[in-house]
Parts: structure tokens; C-alpha cells; sequence
């Protein structure tokens, strides 16, 4: 776990603390484009199991796709996000929070079209069927709390099933937003715009 006192960002949006490994999939945000969305998303390599490398392998361009059947519709892909919060809370970061990392895909949030360019993606390993870990909501609040102090603007939080409706369902219906949101609350956060399906 990060030490509280780390709980901050340097320049280029890296969390002090966090697990580095930089991704080649991403690039610049347009000038003067600063974070205002969190976005949600779980992940799991194979679908169901933790604690392997593949998910790390995949946002480092490094999957081995002959690794499981179900990579074989990877092979290729260029995807990545800002951070990994993996089972045991652990923090991975990809892509510094300045640059913009390839996690929303086809999105819109707020009448506002590819989410990219203007959100934060954070990945818990986890599945649409299984609860996540204490440990991960743990890291998830410290996180948060971070993101939201360094950056004035981010004021939103949605998963990506709110923002790409009917294509993706990620974090799925065992995150449990109520207690995040509680958590950002309690922690001070208590002007926040949250999707509508978060309650």
C-alpha cells in the first residue's frame, strides 16, 4: 500500500508510490485540456482470474495472445488506462494523468463525445460477477481523494457502462457505488455530479 503522505501527483499526473510502467498507447491531451471525469472500468485477464500479468501485459502492448483462448481477439489491440488497482489494493500506474490514456473508446459524457480526451480512467481487476476487494475500495478513495485535490476541475465521476450505454457494463453490478460515494463524502467530496444510475 501507498503510505498516506504519498498521496500525491507530480506534474505529469504520477502518483507518487504507484507501481510505474509506462504505456506506449497514449498521447497528448489537447492544449490547455485538463482531467474533469473519472471513469470506472474493471478488467480481468483471463475473465474471472486475478493476480496474473496480462493485464499489465496488454495496456504494455506485451499480450501474449496464444497465452489463453480468449486473447485471440486482442491480438492487436491498443488499449491502456491511468491506473490499475489490482485485488490487493496494489496501485499501477500506465499513463501520466496530463497525457491521455486509450480507455473509453466510442463515449459520451454530458452531451460531450470521446470521453478521452477529457477523463481519467481508473481499472480495478475485477468481473461484472464478483464483489471487489476492501482493499481495493480502500485504494480507490485515497486515489480519488488524490486526483480530485490535484486537479480542480475533475468534478464527475461515471462508470463506462454510463458512458458507452449498451456497449460496455463495466464496473458492473457488484461495484458498489453508494460506497464509494460515501467514502468521497466523508473524505470532504460532496459536490461531485455522478451518473445518474449511481443513485
Amino acid at each position: 500500500m501507498i503510505p498516506t503522505e504519498a498521496w500525491t501527483l507530480d506534474a505529469q499526473g504520477w502518483l507518487h508510490g504507484a507501481q510505474r510502467l509506462p504505456s506506449p498507447f497514449q498521447d497528448a491531451r489537447a492544449a490547455g485540456m485538463q482531467p474533469e471525469l473519472l471513469v470506472i472500468h474493471n478488467i480481468s485477464l483471463p475473465a474471472g482470474e486475478f493476480g496474473g500479468p496480462h493485464i499489465a501485459a496488454l495496456f504494455l502492448g506485451q499480450l501474449d495472445s496464444a497465452a489463453h483462448a480468449s486473447f485471440a481477439s486482442l491480438q492487436g489491440l491498443q488499449v491502456s488506462a491511468h491506473f490499475l488497482i489490482t485485488r490487493k489494493g496494489q496501485i499501477q500506474q500506465f499513463v501520466g494523468c496530463q497525457a491521455r490514456a486509450w480507455h473509453a473508446g466510442v463515449s459520451s459524457w454530458q452531451g460531450r463525445a470521446q470521453c478521452n480526451h477529457f477523463s481519467i480512467g481508473i481499472e480495478l481487476e475485477g468481473c461484472d460477477w464478483l464483489p471487489f476487494e476492501e482493499a481495493q475500495y480502500r485504494s480507490l478513495q485515497q486515489l480519488s481523494c488524490a486526483l480530485l485535490a490535484h486537479y480542480p476541475q475533475l468534478r464527475a465521476i461515471a462508470g463506462h457502462q454510463h458512458i458507452a450505454p449498451g456497449r460496455k457494463t463495466d464496473p458492473g453490478p457488484c461495484f458498489d457505488w453508494p460506497r464509494y460515494r460515501d467514502s468521497l463524502q466523508s473524505a470532504g467530496w460532496d459536490r461531485l455530479r455522478w451518473s445518474d444510475q449511481t443513485g
